[in-house]
């Protein structure tokens, strides 16, 4: 059965209130993938889209598959540091959080047509892991609202109101990633053309654990304390297509375009909607109750998206690249039950959401350094400046014989909200600063 948020009343002690991910939210969180590659890809903030001959690049763009001169393989690990700041009737609290993960992994076969008589002079078939969101982290938040939601105890012999807030805490913790795994098969024509398609799978498990305190008293010395835990754990398994081309205009300037297909999440959730307990101090006693675990299947549709990317070779010295990537997030569907006024909500607040990515790369015989530029769009249409996603990059490599190590340094920063108390327009959210780094070490082995 599909969750429900219970409507919390005053005069009721056990009711829904910490607030976990909502469908929409889920939609959302869903349809987002972050510049987690191979420490060139990183490095470069993920501007491949007319430059491929890097696995990560056939995540963008599957024609990136046919640039690699020989066989490859790569595996990258990945270090991530998330900073957490809230902000809550004016306390702030900082949470900060390393997390590390094998960020990436495969591998490319180049074939070559000798003979070259149809034009077609080169095959590639490449397959790549990455991590296409990493949902780990930690944050709390603790203030006072002077708004008491929790005033009776579950003792009906006791008329004790607790009508004096003393203070909330507030606690937030994910878990989970989406792996994503593609498969892609490209072609060179001439000197000129490269096209490719791709096929990705995608293996996601998002869990969600929401933690309310609430610390109230009568004003006669009787306290109340409440907590209530809400978890969601959501998983399951989705398929998208990438069809792409670049095309050299000539020996310094490419151009490519690609279109990712919506991906077509199955999903079940598991959801806790309450596990509460009540302590009152004039009884000493400990009033508990659990909601119980409730399952559901559904399924999602993601937005589209589309890549048109630039490219500027200075021979063998130097490039620069730019992507334009955009994607609608007014058309995320979810299906499979009920969910006109999900779907309604995403309609009425998401737009379309731009993401820029620039990148340069400069090699001195065996080294290479690199540096980039990313902004993506919020694409909730209330969403204000600070909500969008900005950062840079920057990174080096070292070459050998038939091996590269490569490394990268990711910074970006964005701000956003959370709501503990829905069911109260009395209550502020929380306001919430993100500042995220990641360090990516890349091997790479060529054949």
């Amino acid at each position: 059965m599909k969750r429900i948020f219970l409507i919390a009343m005053l005069s009721i002690a056990y009711v829904s209130i910490a607030q976990t991910q909502s469908y929409t939210d889920i939609g959302v969180l869903f349809s987002q993938e972050t510049i987690n590659g191979t420490a060139r890809f990183n490095g470069m903030s993920g501007a491949f889209g007319a430059l491929g001959g890097d696995l990560s690049a056939m995540d963008i763009n599957p024609a990136g598959a046919a640039v690699f001169i020989n066989s490859e393989f790569s595996t990258s690990l990945s270090i991530r540091n998330t900073k957490t700041s809230s902000f809550y009737y004016g306390n702030s609290e900082i949470t900060d959080n390393d997390y590390t993960n094998l960020s990436q992994a495969g591998g490319v076969f180049v074939f070559r047509n000798n003979s070259n008589r149809s034009g077609w002079n080169k095959m590639a078939i490449g397959f790549n892991y990455s991590i296409a969101n990493d949902f780990e982290n930690l944050w709390f938040a603790s203030g006072n609202s002077n708004f008491p939601t929790w005033i009776y105890d579950p003792d009906e012999n006791n008329n004790t109101l607790y009508l004096n807030s003393d203070g909330q805490y507030f606690e937030n913790f994910t878990d989970g990633k989406n792996n994503k795994y593609t498969f892609t098969f490209a072609s060179q024509y001439n000197d000129n053309l490269f096209i490719g398609a791709s096929i990705s799978s995608y293996d996601v498990e998002n869990y969600q654990r929401v933690l309310l305190e609430e610390y109230n008293n009568d004003g006669n010395g009787n306290l109340l304390d409440a907590s209530q835990t809400q978890e969601l754990f959501t998983y399951g398994d989705g398929i998208s297509f990438n069809l792409g081309f670049i095309a050299k205009a000539n020996e310094n300037i490419r151009f490519g375009a690609s279109y990712q297909s919506p991906v077509w999440y199955s999903l079940a959730e598991d959801y806790v909607d309450f596990d509460s307990e009540i302590w009152v101090s004039n009884t000493n006693e400990v009033y508990t109750e659990y909601s119980g675990v409730n399952a559901f299947d559904y399924r999602l549709r993601t937005p589209s998206k589309f890549t048109g990317s630039f490219a500027y070779i200075f021979g063998k010295q130097g490039l620069f690249s730019l992507d334009y990537i955009y994607k609608n997030y007014s058309k995320i569907q979810l299906s499979n039950a009920n969910f006109s006024d999900e779907n309604n909500e995403i309609l009425n607040n998401f737009q379309g959401a731009s993401e820029l990515r620039l990148g340069t790369e400069w090699r001195f015989d065996n080294i290479s350094l690199r540096g980039g530029y990313h902004f993506e769009q919020n694409p909730n249409k209330a969403a204000i400046n600070s909500d969008n996603i900005e950062g840079y990059s920057f990174g080096a490599g070292i070459k050998f014989r038939r091996a590269k190590l490569d490394f990268a340094y990711q910074k970006a920063s964005n701000t956003n909200f959370y709501d503990f108390y829905p069911q109260y327009n009395e209550v502020n959210v929380t306001e919430l600063n993100y500042d995220n780094s990641r360090f990516t070490a890349t091997l790479v082995l060529s054949i």
